[in-house]
């Protein structure tokens, strides 16, 4: 595995794709907005893929995975899930929540902290009606998060529903949107010798403040 690990090392890469002016916009999601239509227009893969990280509250081990950043409404990063799955009970006990977006094309990541709340059930019922009618079905089919004995149950369970459902296809009350409202945003760039550019927004509730982080 080392040998495998050894070969994949990129310590002799250097980056060098751009760098962070000394200006930047008092908000925070302007240089988001600006970051992800340049990840958009230089094709970078799953631009809206983002990895969430929450914290069981009785243990404080932290838990991770990918998600993808559906909408930004007023501010606030909107993704969806299942209530009832691992993520969404570590959140009912402790809204907070780190996200990560990482675009190696661009040498760029962006890392937001802040607290999650459900979204108004009426955002996620238009959301939910806009997804394809198999993936309606798999909200309803899948009992995420918890153990399943054999591939085969969720199977059935999808036919099952695939055959009871007629004509439109309501969300389910375990499933729906939420909103991550940031109070850290701090944006990486890649630069040589590993003298990487990080800009951090940390907001005071009022605005923002902005300051530079050691690489």
């Amino acid at each position: 595995m080392s040998e495998f690990l050894e070969n994949l090392r990129n310590d002799h890469q250097d980056f060098d794709s751009g760098n962070l002016l000394d200006y930047f916009p008092e908000n925070p999601l302007e240089l988001f907005e600006l970051w992800f239509k340049d990840a958009l227009e230089h094709k970078e893969p799953e631009t809206n893929a983002l990895v969430l990280s929450t914290v069981d509250s009785n243990t404080l081990k932290p838990s991770s995975r990918v998600v993808y950043l559906k909408e930004l409404i007023q501010g606030e990063f909107i993704f969806y899930t299942n209530y009832l799955s691992q993520k969404g009970k570590e959140l009912a006990v402790n809204s907070n929540a780190c996200m990560l977006f990482f675009w190696p094309g661009q040498q760029r990541q962006i890392r937001i902290e802040g607290t999650v709340s459900i979204i108004d059930g009426s955002i996620s019922d238009t959301y939910f009606a806009s997804r394809p009618r198999e993936s309606q079905i798999g909200a309803w089919s899948s009992f995420q998060s918890e153990k399943l004995t054999e591939r085969k149950e969720l199977e059935d369970r999808f036919i099952e529903n695939s055959e009871s459902f007629i004509g439109e296809i309501s969300r389910p009350s375990h499933w729906g949107g939420y909103a991550l409202k940031p109070n850290l945003i701090e944006f990486w760039q890649g630069r040589p010798s590993r003298l990487h550019d990080r800009i951090v927004y940390e907001s005071n509730k009022t605005n923002w403040t902005i300051y530079r982080k050691n690489p």
